[in-house]
């Protein structure tokens, strides 16, 4: 941002121009995303909006470090309520993965934005916030259910970018497979990794 905006009226202002962007990069995509648009989407000058956010970039940034803070809050607040992750239990690692795809299909618009529109440079910037702050979160449940034989951090990294990646391709491309069935393969796949044994870990029936 240009400057912080101090008083309620413009923080107000500030808060309205961001959601602003937020639909019109969602509604327009990236190509046609200006600044223009976003102030008339927020009924505001052009100048006004000017004052805080130099440019197209920088409403884009603001938009996506909010974006990726949004899905890991989530995905933080369903750890924090289960409490440590019991690697044996195919229902909380399921949670885990139920947890991460709820996140990711909470503003699937964005998400599509995120992962085939922006350029490759801030796709990744965008891409690898996100998967650190849940990694990092993930490691020190993986850590606290007395993982002994295994690096939580190199386990976490790897559940993180299977489950992921396999996440987002469902939310995106939707293929012919349910929402249980998908939750049902995650949960195999990444209790398996967790547990560091090769046994299925898919939730019972």
């Amino acid at each position: 941002m240009r400057r912080v905006p101090q008083q309620a009226r413009s923080r107000a202002m500030v808060e309205r121009i961001v959601e602003a962007a937020r639909v019109v990069l969602v509604r327009d995509g990236y190509e046609s995303f200006t600044t223009n648009r976003v102030a008339d989407e927020a009924e505001v000058s052009p100048g006004s909006l000017y004052q805080y956010f130099p440019d197209k970039s920088a409403l884009v940034t603001v938009v996506m470090d909010r974006w990726s803070a949004e899905i890991s809050d989530r995905v933080a607040a369903s750890l924090a309520a289960s409490g440590p992750v019991d690697v044996q239990d195919p229902a909380a690692v399921r949670g885990i993965a139920d947890a991460l795809l709820s996140a990711l299909e909470a503003d699937a618009g964005l998400l599509r934005i995120v992962w085939e529109e922006l350029p490759a440079v801030r796709h990744r910037a965008a891409q690898h916030a996100l998967e650190t702050r849940v990694r990092e979160l993930l490691a020190v449940y993986l850590s606290a259910a007395g993982l002994r034989s295994a690096d939580p951090a190199a386990r976490a990294w790897v559940i993180v970018m299977a489950v992921e990646n396999i996440a987002v391709r469902w939310v995106l491309d939707r293929p012919a497979i349910s929402r249980d069935d998908l939750l049902d393969e995650l949960t195999a796949l990444a209790g398996g990794f967790a547990s560091g044994s090769g046994a299925d870990a898919r939730s019972p029936e």
